[in-house]
């Protein structure tokens, strides 16, 4: 029986489907209210929380109401408001950019132009709609502690042949996202198919494995840290750190193949009641004094530094790690395609849940 962490008890039917509850979060203007900015997001507290902060430095008299949803539900939630002229956020912020390029093409993003916005590099802006503001690869996540150097794996043949080796080991001790649940995790997998020569080998790695699957980052690596799952596949690399940084008997690997690179993406919606505030926080994300925030509090790694130290990066002698970043743009509507979902997703299911 497939072993699903924190499942959520709500199926998937299309792109669009009932919200399920947020977490919500007010920070007071800490000089006195003059306006307010109303953030809807799929990012977690503690990785906004610092920018937050130091954005109320800037704007003393703004509040900041966040809410933190799953990537389908907020992006069902801006959809449906969009299509229903109603009000949604100041800003959406999301790391399932295929999501935020079907808001974009939809005429679900309102143009923001500025000397910030032209800074941001072209594979991360979107017709001046849709910006990218971090830098997040997607990792390997090992137990320190329990798994032997020898055995950490540093590419996805790497990892193929480990569990194929060590079974008895390694058998139910494996995790990854379920990407009927996770947005990004649907990302990922779909862009990890086209990438790679044997991503289809991992996948059914996975299924002899009973890979354990988890909607979000933070399920997962909850358990490689109490040695539930030894090992966690393409995870958010920020969060992953977070946790390195904080203590957790963790290691973090850059696949050495290639590694997938995705921009968190933030947008104004249409019917923003507080547009300036949202340009205002938006244009502080691409700042350097942003960026410098959220390089060393928030998300870690930065489009123009080499990684923080202790990420297993590929050696300087063999070549700089092979970015692949996942292009903000048109090229991703084909993964909400729904024919192409679904048959990718029964491809999926197949292989990692064989009967």
């Amino acid at each position: 029986m497939k072993r699903i962490l924190f499942a959520i008890a709500f199926g998937l039917a299309g792109l669009v489907g009932p919200a399920l509850p947020r977490e919500v979060y007010t920070f007071p203007a800490p000089n006195g209210e003059s306006e307010v900015l109303t953030i809807e997001a799929s990012a977690d507290l503690s990785a906004m929380e610092p920018l937050i902060r130091d954005f109320q430095v800037l704007e003393p008299t703004v509040s900041v109401h966040f809410a933190d949803s799953l990537t389908n539900d907020v992006f069902a939630a801006a959809l449906r408001a969009c299509r229903s002229g109603e009000v949604f956020a100041d800003l959406m912020i999301t790391s399932s950019v295929d999501h935020v390029a079907k808001l974009t093409n939809d005429g679900c993003a309102q143009r923001h132009e500025s000397a910030l916005t032209q800074q941001v590099p072209d594979w991360a802006n979107w017709r001046n709609e849709a910006f990218g503001f971090t830098f997040e690869p997607a990792v390997i996540v090992f137990n320190r502690d329990l798994v032997p150097q020898e055995n950490v794996p540093l590419t996805r043949n790497g990892l193929v042949e480990l569990l194929r080796q060590q079974p008895d080991v390694y058998n139910g001790r494996v995790g990854t996202y379920d990407i009927t649940q996770s947005g990004i995790g649907y990302l990922y997998a779909f862009f990890d198919a086209e990438q790679s020569s044997v991503f289809g080998r991992l996948l059914e790695g996975f299924g002899r494995a009973d890979a354990v699957l988890a909607s979000t980052t933070g399920a997962i690596l909850d358990a490689i840290e109490t040695g539930e799952v030894l090992i966690g596949y393409n995870l958010l690399g920020s969060y992953a750190y977070a946790r390195l940084a904080a203590g957790a008997p963790i290691g973090i690997v850059l696949p050495h193949d290639y590694t997938i690179v995705l921009s968190r993406a933030v947008l104004i919606p249409p019917h923003a009641e507080n547009r300036a505030a949202g340009e205002r926080f938006l244009d502080y994300l691409l700042s350097e004094r942003g960026q410098t925030v959220s390089a060393r509090s928030a998300f870690f790694f930065r489009f123009d530094s080499p990684p923080p130290e202790g990420v297993l990066a590929a050696d300087a002698a063999q070549g700089a790690t092979f970015y692949r970043p996942i292009v903000l743009g048109p090229s991703l509507l084909v993964t909400l395609d729904q024919a192409k979902r679904r048959q990718f997703l029964d491809d999926w299911q197949d292989a990692v849940s064989p009967q």
